[in-house]
């Protein structure tokens, strides 16, 4: 049994992350990773689906520049390009750079059998290390539908299928409109498909201020994308070469693909952890704020259930590598920014309305159409849209939340993302000068219109 300094299992960014940070200290390291590493990400998610959503948001754009036409986006370009962005699900240069880096790389399930030291088995072989780093993600929650599991994958996508396809289907029920049914219902429709949302919720992004959720629905009705909220689908079966949807309002949906987006749950199933005396809560490890489980034991990404984003993940992989080197270093969630790739962009941090007065705070909100005060939609575009929101405490005169709908929205809710974790007091905020013309301008009309 060899004995290492850490062994990380799973090899999705959050775990990439920890690796070449302890490679980088000279750590005897080694990693081990069940499927392609780069994980969910790389190979099936956040990838592939920007990748896929950038050709028909250029069209978009396009279309709304003076002077421009509409380009006419090709199909076999844009699906080539996404497979060598995705390494045509081939991790084996990652598994040699790894190696050249001085890991050791165990492809195969990771299972702990022991602590003091931690002891894991992979494929038989068992290992020793002073740490353990568990990045083992998430996977697809499948709703409770009668007769889902009578159907293949080839008319059941996930998030997998819906990313990796090869061709586009006619039509596409989308059951769930959070950030992953937004983005792909948006995507078909796009190239084509007739697409229908059933979102059980009452609204799009319902975990999302409400009239961000209404701009988005009403960009839906605009691109004929049919939602139906308050519902939920609850049969299918085969018709002909399709899928009959029966929802529970009485109406039925013929689809050719049934895509689901109804959230993930974290992957702890099979790791032993009840076995070696970590705590568990409902079956997921019980994590501190330091990411770590048990002396030793350390937990990064979906796995902790914690604001499950790639870049969440990579900013636990520095939490665990500090406290590892007893760097102290405390996880704080506050202002995480949270990105829809539609088209425009939604993007939010922090607090929404609602969640301020849950926590007691008094909120004030404000909201700006950009359009009217601004110049940059109007260089950007020659009909725009864009329109933010911000959320502020009165007692404490600070910002702690916003939101925006507006092209590139994804990289200017930094800003406000940076002054809710760093408690910014909105007159700090008021004096900012920012560039013109640029939609961050959009900051001082905003907070121009909050009564604090």
């Amino acid at each position: 049994m060899e004995h290492l300094d850490t062994i990380v299992v799973g090899m999705g960014p959050g775990g990439e992350s920890v690796a070449s940070r302890l490679l980088g200290e000279g750590q005897n390291v080694a990693v081990v990773e069940s499927g392609l590493i780069g994980g969910e990400c790389g190979y099936y998610a956040c990838i592939p689906s920007k990748v896929l959503l950038r050709a028909p948001e250029a069209q978009w754009e396009a279309a709304g520049v003076a002077g421009l036409s509409r380009p006419e986006l090709d199909w076999d370009g844009l699906r080539g390009y996404r497979d060598g962005m995705i390494r045509h699900l081939d991790d084996s240069a990652q598994v040699e750079d790894y190696r050249e880096l001085g890991a050791q790389v165990f492809k195969g399930r990771a299972r702990l059998v022991g602590r003091d030291p931690w002891r894991v088995v992979v494929n038989g072989t068992e290992l020793s290390a002073e740490h353990v780093v568990l990045a083992t993600g998430s996977e697809p929650v499948v709703p409770p539908i009668d007769g889902l599991s009578d159907l293949g994958s080839d008319v059941v996508w996930t998030n997998r299928e819906a990313t990796t396809l090869e061709s586009v289907p006619e039509r596409a029920v989308v059951v769930g409109g959070s950030a992953v049914g937004v983005e792909l219902s948006q995507f078909l429709a796009a190239l084509g498909s007739r697409v229908t949302v059933v979102q059980r919720g009452e609204r799009l992004l319902d975990r999302e201020d409400p009239r961000l959720c209404e701009l988005i629905a009403d960009r839906f009705e605009r691109e004929g994308i049919d939602v139906r909220t308050g519902t939920q689908v609850s049969s299918v079966a085969r018709q002909g070469r399709g899928v009959l949807a029966h929802l529970d309002d009485g109406t039925r949906v013929e689809t050719d693909v049934v895509v689901l987006a109804t959230g993930r749950r974290p992957r702890a199933e099979g790791l032993g952890l009840d076995e070696v005396g970590v705590d568990t809560d409902g079956g997921l490890p019980a994590v501190d704020e330091h990411c770590r489980l048990a002396p030793g034991l350390w937990a990064v990404g979906d796995l902790t259930g914690q604001a499950m984003f790639t870049h969440v993940a990579k900013y636990q992989a520095r939490v665990v590598t500090d406290n590892m080197f007893g760097r102290e270093h405390r996880a704080d969630y506050t202002g995480v920014p949270r990105v829809v790739f539609s088209f425009p962009e939604v993007a939010a941090a922090g607090l929404t309305e609602a969640a301020a007065r849950e926590r007691g705070l008094d909120p004030v909100v404000a909201e700006a159409d950009l359009t009217a005060e601004l110049a940059r939609p109007w260089t950007y575009a020659s009909d725009p849209v864009a329109r933010m929101g911000l959320v502020a405490d009165r007692s404490s005169g600070m910002l702690v939340g916003a939101w925006a709908f507006a092209p590139l929205s994804s990289e200017w809710i930094h800003t406000a993302a940076l002054a809710i974790r760093a408690r910014v007091p909105v007159q700090t905020l008021r004096n900012a000068v920012f560039q013109f013309p640029t939609f961050s301008e959009g900051y001082l009309s905003a907070l121009d219109r909050l009564d604090l």
